[in-house]
């Protein structure tokens, strides 16, 4: 079966996620490596013997009691050192990160299920340290044999994963194993402009080194975070219910069940045996677990780093109110506690929270264009239009050279009217120069992305005639009239459907032409 696998390397867990072709995404689960429930791969190595070749992995390290030793032969948030910039001092650290992230990427792959043949891996990276991934991932995955390679930012990827729209505005609480950190982003596409997509590393099993794809990750408006997380708070339970005790392996996963199951349920139960005595009944409830949480002070630091987030977004323009979603990600994000902290301090904004652990992977396999795509766009197409405060007619963007087809999801456009009494809006569309223009060449049948001379280029319009939109009543100047939504189909035509914003008038789809 060959299709897409997506892998979302985590703090805490490492989600694998497989789409055929025509069918929906799921995620894989990948023993002995992986849990159950939720399905998901411990982000933990246990590197043992002197060429460390077979470490334990994922749940093996769990099982094996050793998540809670202070041995350097444990590798856990290893991912927050790759890519990084570290100085000098931070260098060995950096090296044993990469070495971990390279033994746990190729485990994952090596234990993929037998009937499956991916043709595309892609993979996700945080925005801070996506350069520095990006070199380490075609490092790493130089000796994977999978034709297509490619890499998405992790808060575009999510937020695509929960469902919403590019040019969406989305806070991202990620609450981690051993970190919280929350992000205010402005995803890219949106009226008028292209939507989001994964950039390609590797293409027909050739590296793309040297190509000039540009970095399309989300616009980072607000950043904050601690270094504080799901692992903290079992500690936090296991003193209070057990302060007689020191916080061993046992004990600490014990509380981690506690927490989970309040994540489900009103209250708790979890056996522990400590290593003298009878074993023990651990019970908790959620008013409990809240209360711990203000006491220890999380509630509070939370307040803080959201308001740290929402003063960096009102000083671009953007308040509470005019952001579209909040999108709690990370297990802790489960817990009734944080969801209802999130209510209260976000009053009035979405909250997607269906799919917090798996919404980064799903949103990977949604940005990466060959699941179902038939092609990709040689030339691109644009439309003219007429620029009020330049006085003329500008050329605008709709599909570019090198974007995939048929489209899943319209681009959506709003025009004005350009003068007073006007009865129609012309559609006047045209393909970019190449001379001036980045251009896809096919080679032996393969898309292969090349750059010409920088430049805005010129456009050549269509042959055919306009298509007319007729206006009734008639517009005015100014004012916001149409509302169209541009796509192409199967058969490479150029689709739109038009709402006229006055009448409500609804048209389509509408035939422009066909796109090459």
């Amino acid at each position: 079966m060959q299709g897409t696998v997506a892998i979302d390397l985590g703090s805490s867990t490492t989600v694998v996620a497989y789409q055929a072709p025509g069918a929906a995404a799921e995620l894989l689960a990948l023993p002995p490596y992986s849990l159950s429930e939720p399905v998901v791969v411990p982000s933990l190595l246990w590197l043992s013997g002197p060429d460390q070749a077979r470490p334990l992995i994922g749940r093996q390290v769990l099982e094996a009691g050793l998540t809670h030793h202070d041995d350097a032969a444990l590798q856990r948030d290893f991912k927050r050192h790759i890519g990084a910039d570290a100085g000098a001092s931070a260098e060995a650290t950096s090296r044993c990160a990469e070495r971990a992230g390279r033994l746990l990427l190729h485990h994952l792959w090596q234990a993929l299920p037998a009937s499956l043949e991916p043709r595309r891996l892609v993979l996700t990276a945080p925005i801070e340290a996506y350069r520095g991934y990006r070199q380490w991932l075609l490092t790493v995955c130089r000796g994977l044999e999978v034709p297509e390679l490619a890499l998405v930012d992790e808060p575009t990827a999510a937020a695509i994963g929960a469902g919403l729209p590019p040019g969406s505005t989305v806070l991202v609480v990620d609450l981690g194993g051993g970190t919280i950190d929350l992000s205010l982003v402005q995803l890219q596409g949106g009226e008028g402009r292209a939507a989001p997509i994964a950039q390609l590393l590797r293409f027909a099993g050739r590296d793309l080194e040297d190509s000039r794809q540009q970095l399309r990750c989300a616009r980072v408006i607000g950043k904050a975070g601690v270094r504080l997380g799901g692992r903290d708070i079992d500690r936090w339970i296991a003193d209070q219910l057990c302060p007689d005790h020191p916080p061993s392996g046992a004990l600490l996963e014990a509380c981690e069940r506690l927490k989970c199951q309040l994540s489900e349920q009103g209250e708790a139960l979890a056996l522990w045996s400590p290593p003298q005595g009878s074993t023990r009944e651990l019970r908790l409830n959620r008013p409990g677990l809240e209360q711990l949480l203000r006491d220890r002070g999380l509630l509070g630091q939370l307040d803080a780093l959201l308001e740290e987030v929402l003063a960096a977004g009102r000083g671009a323009g953007l308040p509470l109110e005019r952001i579209n979603a909040v999108l709690p990600v990370g297990g802790s994000s489960k817990l009734p506690a944080i969801r209802d902290w999130l209510r209260q301090r976000c009053a009035g904004v979405p909250i997607r929270d269906q799919r917090p652990v798996e919404a980064v992977a799903l949103g990977a396999l949604a940005l990466t264009p060959g699941v179902q795509v038939k092609d990709v766009l040689s030339r691109g197409v644009s439309l003219r239009c007429w620029e009020r405060r330049s006085g003329r007619h500008l050329w605008h963007p709709l599909f570019a050279a090198g974007q995939s087809w048929p489209i899943d999801r319209p681009l959506e456009l709003v025009l004005a009217c350009n003068r007073d009494g006007q009865e129609a809006i012309e559609l006047v569309l045209g393909e970019p120069d190449m001379e001036n223009r980045s251009e896809v060449i096919f080679e032996a049948g393969l898309p292969v992305l090349r750059r010409r001379q920088a430049g805005a280029g010129r456009v050549q319009p269509w042959a055919q005639a306009p298509i007319a939109l007729p206006l009734n009543p008639a517009g005015r100047q100014g004012e916001d009239r149409l509302r169209l939504a541009f796509t192409i189909d199967a058969d490479s035509q150029l689709l739109v459907e038009s709402t006229d914003l006055s009448s409500g008038e609804h048209r389509g789809p509408l035939r422009l032409g066909t796109v090459r």
